[in-house]
């Protein structure tokens, strides 16, 4: 029996480098841990901690207003419920962080076309809270919308990577009638809160990949339209605008979420030592920003602000460097979508936007959004991973639109 040799490469003979795999799960990990971003990691679980105080501030006022003479809300009901759910938020955050990059994106294309399913299913068979028909139950019930969200800005970043590969492919039609099918779903509901922040995400993509100057005209009067058609046909958005427009009243909830967040001064009232909260409606989850600036002050709300920019100019660091036009595609859409979310209901808390019905991501209470949320951030993770000691050639967005690459 003979034992067959190793090739031995001839003198001046070119061979190519066979990439090497780690083989064992302890090895993956440390891949894992060199690769990943762990100032943002670190931004994010700040985040998560003082969500966590804030909704164990705001969960005394939404436990005594949902609660009945028939049963009674322990004061911290809604605090051990938020502990459960971001326990598996950071299941789902890590796991889905170390899913390769092609994994990630395949992934993220099939969980959009199932989360479009249900958004069709949602006017037939979905679950109806505070005259909105938004959710789904399957024994657990869950908003298609909101893991929509980040599958979404995945699949947006592909299709318009396409162009990269073929100049003449007419990526941005393709991707506006996937917009439209979404806006269509989810004005049925209906959800222009989260309307708003698709049509954002689309917007910040399409400009990225080059949208000429022209079209973003267009593209504005679409949008002023479609506004138009929701305050003419929708009454909540109607109600909404009207009473943002007219500056409220003092039973309104933005004008009560205001007066909320100015009462405690820069310093706050002290845990569990507000007063406004027990009047504020969703206090746990809509209005949480409010329930901080009474009870920590405004410096800490400050802070929370600064820890959202934080993390957007981190990922936005982070792409500057990438040579994948897919990666800095999506990154971008996926920190628009976890950036617009939060600034949207913090200008909502200051009286400065017309309520939308959205929590602060990672802040409020939830339970399939902080999943969905912390799904995000590991998609976030998970497309950004680099190896830190390859050189990269960054991607010039400038060359490819001067050779027409994205028109």
């Amino acid at each position: 029996m003979t034992m067959a040799r190793p090739y031995v490469p001839r003198p001046g003979e070119r061979t190519a480098a066979r990439p090497q795999f780690p083989q064992s799960r302890k090895q993956q990990v440390k891949v894992w841990w060199r690769e990943i971003d762990r100032v943002l990691l670190a931004l994010v679980f700040g985040l998560m901690v003082l969500g966590t105080i804030a909704v164990a501030s705001a969960s005394p006022a939404s436990a005594r207003r949902l609660s009945t003479s028939a049963e009674r809300l322990d004061e911290l009901y809604f605090y051990w419920l938020h502990l459960r759910w971001q326990a598996l938020g950071l299941v789902a955050l890590i796991a889905t962080s170390m899913l390769p990059r092609d994994l990630a994106r395949r992934g993220s294309i099939l969980l959009a076309g199932a989360m479009l399913f249900f958004l069709l299913l949602v006017p037939f068979i979905g679950s109806e809270v505070n005259g909105a028909r938004r959710w789904i139950d399957l024994g657990i019930r869950f908003q298609p919308s909101e893991f929509l969200k980040p599958a979404f800005a995945v699949s947006i970043a592909w299709i318009l990577s396409w162009k990269a590969r073929d100049p003449d492919m007419p990526v941005i039609p393709i991707s506006g009638a996937l917009l439209g099918v979404v806006i269509v779903l989810l004005m049925a509901q209906p959800n222009l809160g989260d309307t708003i922040l698709f049509v954002g995400c689309w917007s910040v993509l399409v400009l990225l990949a080059g949208l000429p100057l022209q079209r973003v005209g267009i593209m504005g009067a679409a949008g002023v339209g479609l506004m138009t058609l929701a305050y003419l046909f929708y009454d909540n958005a109607r109600n909404r605008i009207d009473s943002f427009l007219g500056g409220g009243t003092a039973y309104d909830q933005v004008d009560l979420a205001s007066r909320t967040l100015m009462s405690g001064g820069w310093t706050g009232a002290g845990l569990w030592l507000g007063r406004r909260k027990m009047s504020l409606p969703e206090a746990h989850t809509d209005y949480i920003f409010s329930v901080i600036g009474e009870e920590f002050g405004l410096l800490v709300c400050a802070v929370v602000v600064v820890l959202y920019l934080a993390i957007i100019l981190r990922v936005l660091m982070r792409l500057v460097d990438e040579e994948n036009l897919f990666t800095i595609l999506a990154g971008s859409g996926l920190i628009a979508l976890f950036g617009g979310q939060a600034f949207i209901n913090i200008l909502v808390n200051l009286q400065l936007f017309p309520s939308k019905g959205t929590t602060l991501p990672l802040v409020s209470y939830g339970g399939s959004s902080t999943i969905a949320l912390c799904f995000t951030i590991g998609l976030l993770v998970a497309i950004t991973r680099r190896n830190p000691f390859l050189p990269r050639d960054r991607f010039m967005f400038t060359g490819a639109l001067e050779k027409g690459a994205f028109r």
